[in-house]
């Protein structure tokens, strides 16, 4: 597992996610605990690197 400081692209809101760090590649929606909206998070593993790339965007608009 992987915990990762994210600000809402929508209201700002400083949160944790928590990742469930897998073998493949991951793409979900995460609700903002503080004004629900939904948060689009892409996950890679980067097993050449040995690391992890955390993307979040909003309306396909990427912010990390």
């Amino acid at each position: 597992m992987l915990n990762r400081s994210i600000d809402c692209p929508f209201c700002g809101y400083h949160m944790q996610l928590t990742i469930e760090v897998t073998d493949i590649d991951q793409d979900y929606i995460e609700d903002c605990t503080n004004c629900c909206n939904p948060i689009h998070v892409k996950v890679h593993k980067d097993e050449q690197h040995r690391s992890i790339q955390v993307f979040i965007d909003a309306d396909d608009e990427q912010y990390y």
